[in-house]
């Protein structure tokens, strides 16, 4: 039966009888249906939109609480002697409840005890599959995201408990985690400045004291690198294992905190103290939120599923994207990959239109060539990009094979699929975008491969700095390598 706004209530418990005994714990009123004629009266005329609305909760709300009862009680009643499978699945749909009842507005206090008295230790793959189940069964994105801090927060208390991960020098996790005290650092001496500035009136935010906040900003902005590293190494590699959901809620994180940073250049130079703390202290409060989650929740989920062919992937790719104020330690030690055994044999040459190319000389004419260049399969799978020593976007090995749509921002995926199903259609061949990033000029497009039959084969992305080009006027028909 398929549940939406027009379904009827009287028909819903006439075929899941059951369900009036759980629609009072969603809200009190819901007990109403249980009394003498009232199911009679209402049933063959309040839809599921009437029945949220009585209840004061959202329709996406109720729908996604009424299908997973039925999932849960369906589900059980074919499970035999249920077992553990059928105990997880049920955690799992109490623990989804909890998350439903707090974005229906109970408080964390209220729902604390309800989890203390459900399961007094949960871990981080627990928390990413509710996530997952979450957005796969309609909870938006943006909803999720909202919730996340609430996530941790109910909890913090188990989290707690769990000991503290450990990865030898030099492992991939101990990087991030090298990177997380220096941020931690950082994060702490801003806190004490803005003590100072919540005390200040403007006139007392002297140009000076605003330098030494610009600078202390610039210091942190490098966590960007931190976080690409993420987006680009372990969220691939966590899709793999079918793990999607937390990765899309923490990238759309990211985006938050690099909006926060971009923010606070602009109130440095318009904002008063007060709006500047304000705005400060909510971005440290976010930073290190992510911190928290990062170790309590991200890198233990890695662990537990990545191999070490996985990591020494990470570690290979993690180096074309730099740093975070720091470089990795002496001691952990890389697997061969199987890719790397069998490359020294005879390069062989490759035939083209035109020509012919050993693999080496393909390779490095395209890593010669002045833009970045990326290319997305008929499949909508990345399949290539130039491995530039100065690209405009960052990229590393782990996108290779991921979905184009995994590898762009949630709020700019719509774009991307929509150029990708215009060629695939043949109603396009071309987009075009430019963008100022960072004083540069860059010029962005993305063009359609086909064969000499027409077939699609795929998306060329090309990205290009600009801004001396635009510059360029006249004629230069000498050359002047003296003169430079």
């Amino acid at each position: 039966m398929e549940l939406d706004g027009n379904t009827l209530i009287g028909e819903l418990l006439e075929r899941y009888p059951f369900l009036k005994d759980m629609l009072p714990s969603i809200s009190p009123v819901y007990s109403k249906l249980n009394e003498p004629g009232m199911l009679e009266q209402m049933g063959k005329v309040a839809t599921l939109e009437m029945i949220a609305s009585m209840g004061g909760i959202e329709l996406h709300d109720l729908v996604f609480r009424l299908a997973s009862e039925i999932e849960r009680f369906e589900g059980g009643a074919s499970a035999g002697d249920g077992g553990d499978d059928r105990k997880d699945d049920e955690k799992l749909q109490s623990l989804k409840s909890i998350i439903l009842d707090l974005h229906s507005g109970k408080t964390v206090e209220e729902v604390k005890d309800r989890f203390k008295a459900l399961a007094m230790e949960v871990d981080s793959s627990e928390i990413a599959r509710m996530e997952q189940e979450l957005i796969e069964e309609g909870l938006p994105e943006e909803e999720i995201k909202k919730l996340c801090d609430v996530h941790v927060e109910v909890f913090r208390e188990s989290l707690d408990k769990k000991k503290d991960i450990d990865a030898p020098p030099g492992h991939p996790v101990h990087t991030f985690m090298k990177e997380n005290e220096v941020l931690d650092g950082y994060l702490s001496v801003l806190s004490g400045m803005l003590k100072d500035i919540g005390k200040m009136d403007s006139a007392e935010l002297t140009a000076e004291k605003k330098e030494s906040l610009s600078r202390m900003m610039d210091s942190i902005s490098d966590v960007n690198k931190h976080y690409v590293r993420k987006e680009n190494q372990l969220f691939p590699l966590l899709e793999k294992y079918n793990v999607a959901g937390p990765s899309q809620v923490m990238w759309a994180l990211h985006d938050d905190i690099r909006a926060m940073m971009k923010r606070t250049s602009e109130l440095l130079e318009e904002g008063g103290p007060e709006a500047l703390k304000e705005h400060l202290d909510g971005m440290v409060r976010t930073m290190k939120d992510m911190i928290y989650k990062e170790e309590k929740v991200l890198f233990p989920m890695c662990l537990d599923k990545f191999t070490e062919e996985d990591w020494s992937r990470v570690r290979k790719g993690e180096e074309e994207i730099g740093y975070s104020w720091i470089e990795p330690e002496e001691g952990w030690t890389p697997v061969m990959l199987e890719e790397d055994i069998h490359s020294g044999g005879a390069p062989g040459r490759i035939r083209l239109d035109e020509g012919y190319l050993t693999v080496e000389q393909m390779n490095f004419m395209l890593r010669s060539l002045p833009i970045d260049i990326s290319f997305v399969d008929e499949n909508d799978r990345v399949q290539y990009y130039s491995a530039t020593d100065e690209r405009i976007f960052p990229r590393s090995p782990g996108v290779i094979g991921r979905e184009v749509s995994k590898c762009h921002p949630p709020k700019s995926v719509h774009i991307v699929q929509k150029i990708v199903d215009a060629f695939r259609s043949g109603e396009r061949d071309v987009a075009e975008f430019w963008i100022q990033l960072n004083g540069k000029f860059i010029h962005i497009r993305y063009f359609a491969v086909r064969n000499e039959e027409g077939k699609f084969l795929g998306t060329l992305e090309v990205s290009q700095d600009i801004t001396e080009i635009r510059k360029l006027e006249g004629n230069k028909r000498l050359l002047d390598w003296e003169d430079e």
